[in-house]
């Protein structure tokens, strides 16, 4: 195991920017992303965005929290950014549909793009046979796919309008109670999601570390 550490400790090393510009870029492409698809589904361009004090809140969420075990899953709810349509047709308007910009998912998606270009990195190594980088490809999009699934934070009035993952299964077609029903399964997908992602790490970089004689075989099949 420490071998196997010491190979993905290398790679960091030596591509620590390429893997912090991969998780920035992902985390801002899956905000664009989320936003295209709001606009797809319900046909209408944005007509309000507005701008929340995070600092501001994180302080006096820290200042007025009794009991500080408290304090990190308020903070991880607190949104910074909200773009989204408000229809007026019932007077002073609501939220029709809404992206939600929440830091605290930022840095998941953050991490995950990082992740996910460390994955990259370890498969181009030439020791890495062809089957096996089939394998981590397929491992890695699960992963990701599960992982920004449930780091979705999109509103829709229909789903209560409150940001969560499970807008996007009903905008798929999903019932809306159904959707509503997986939403407490969300952490568990996302742990299984990383899961995947940190072992197909692991095995991509004990592959690199073996022998080269060991993948040539199927790396020529």
């Amino acid at each position: 195991m420490a071998a196997t550490l010491s190979v993905i400790a290398e790679v960091v090393r030596r591509d620590w920017s390429r893997l912090l510009l991969w998780g920035l870029v992902f985390a801002l492409l899956s905000q664009v992303v989320m936003l295209i698809g709001l606009i797809a589904r319900f046909g209408a361009l944005p007509n309000y965005v507005t701008f929340y004090d995070w600092i501001g809140n994180v302080a006096w969420i820290v200042e007025s929290t009794p009991s500080w075990s408290d304090i990190p899953p308020i903070i991880a709810d607190e949104w910074l950014i909200e773009v989204g349509y408000m229809n007026y047709d019932y007077g002073t308007g609501i939220s029709e549909w809404s992206l939600n910009v929440l830091p605290s998912r930022l840095m998941v998606l953050f991490g995950l793009g990082a992740l996910i270009s460390l994955c990259l990195r370890l498969a181009r190594h030439g020791g890495c046979s062809v089957n096996a980088r089939r394998s981590a490809t397929v491992a890695t999009g699960a992963g990701t796919v599960l992982v920004a699934m449930t780091n979705a934070t999109m509103s829709w009035v229909v789903c209560c309008a409150t940001p969560t993952w499970v807008v996007g299964l009903s905008m798929m077609g999903l019932g809306v109670s159904t959707s509503l029903a997986l939403e407490r399964l969300g952490p568990i997908f996302a742990f299984v999601g990383f899961g995947l992602l940190i072992a197909t790490t692991l095995f991509l970089a004990v592959r690199r570390r073996a022998p080269q004689s060991l993948n040539m075989e199927t790396t020529h099949a």
